[in-house]
């Protein structure tokens, strides 16, 4: 079981680009001591902070724009947890440069790598790299299988709709053999089975699903896994938010706020993003908007949070692990991005010491 933490590289109002930098690798180094097995950097792109009267803009303020390059700095200043991206947003980013930089970074981490991947559902992002977001399906599968050939051949070549490449060779290769293990982001229907059927792990989360949506998408996935000839019974990792207090009022209360403005944000990004989407993704994105919209916390903290003392902590995790059949979770520790930073500090340590050794 991998127990880590998402760093969303926190840009928060009123405070420096430095000092975001510097609270995303205090969550590494509190990941590193604290016992944990990874960390996973977002990739987020024109995040930048907001006022207090623009509160909805889209996406949480965030400095994590190259995240391979944080990714190289953490397993530079680390020893032993992986470093992962969840997700490189595969799309947006040169098919034969990242498999340069991920390979890179796998052999100076001694094979510490994780290769999340997928294509976002900012289509605010596709804006602004000038790449049309219903071209995103289409590019991240060609993107996928150029990196693949570029680390599993010593020389390859490739034609595409989008890329073309004639007898390269990419070095380095992974330090990893055959390559750092892949694990895709599933976040629409169609999704799950897919990703089912090519027997790949995934990587899900709480934020546009509830869940019992969730548990139900899972069964689809296993279903094409097994359909598919794959042995076991597939390999999933959620993310999910967690916030740990001293006791589950405190809990509640200190990361209300900040939790309720980032589902209202949610929504209104999967209404906005509705058009730029397919017609059965635009109609998916749309009903999950108008959902979230009304959601309260009370059916936050049901449905989509781990937040709570220690043992509500535990209770809650160990049900998720067991509903889904996880194979890791992944703690986003500060939902919104406006819990204080000594706060968000306080809620790892006891995640650390007192939640994961008890799920263990």
């Amino acid at each position: 079981m991998h127990y880590g933490l998402i760093l969303e590289g926190d840009y928060r109002y009123g405070h420096s680009e430095e000092e975001a930098f510097d609270e995303s690798f205090a969550m590494a180094d509190a990941a590193e001591n604290g016992g944990l097995d990874g960390v996973w950097l977002a990739e987020r792109h024109f995040a930048a902070p907001r006022g207090p009267l623009d509160a909805m803009g889209a996406g949480i303020p965030s400095v994590c724009s190259v995240p391979l390059i944080m990714s190289s700095a953490i397993a530079a200043r680390t020893e032993r947890i992986r470093v992962g991206v969840a997700v490189n947003v595969l799309p947006l980013n040169h098919p034969v440069r990242m498999a340069e930089e991920v390979a890179t970074i796998d052999q100076i981490s001694h094979g510490r790598v994780d290769f999340g991947v997928g294509r976002s559902g900012f289509a605010r992002a596709y804006e602004g790299y000038d790449i049309p977001y219903g071209e995103s399906r289409e590019r991240f599968q060609e993107c996928l299988e150029i990196i693949l050939a570029a680390w599993n051949n010593e020389r390859f070549s490739y034609s595409g709709k989008y890329y073309t490449f004639n007898d390269i060779c990419v070095i380095p290769k992974p330090y990893q053999k055959p390559h750092p293990p892949i694990r895709v982001a599933a976040t629409t229907k169609e999704t799950f089975p897919q990703v089912g059927a090519l027997g790949l792990p995934i990587f899900v989360g709480l934020r546009g699903l509830d869940r019992p949506d969730l548990v139900l998408l899972l069964d689809e996935y296993r279903k094409a896994w097994k359909d598919a000839g794959h042995a076991g019974n597939g390999d999933v990792y959620i993310r999910i938010p967690v916030f740990v207090g001293k006791s589950q009022q405190q809990a509640y209360d200190e990361a209300e706020e900040s939790t309720m403005q980032s589902y209202r944000r949610l929504a209104q990004n999967f209404s906005l993003s509705a058009a730029s989407a397919g017609t059965v993704a635009s109609e998916e994105r749309v009903a999950r908007g108008e959902r979230l919209s009304a959601v309260t916390y009370d059916d936050l903290i049901r449905d989509r949070l781990a937040y709570g003392s220690p043992d509500d902590v535990v209770r809650l995790l160990k049900e998720i692990t067991e509903e889904m059949g996880l194979s890791g979770i992944v703690a986003e520790t500060n939902v919104g991005g406006l819990v204080p930073r000594e706060k968000v500090a306080e809620s790892i340590n006891l995640f650390c010491k007192e939640v994961v050794p008890a799920l263990r």
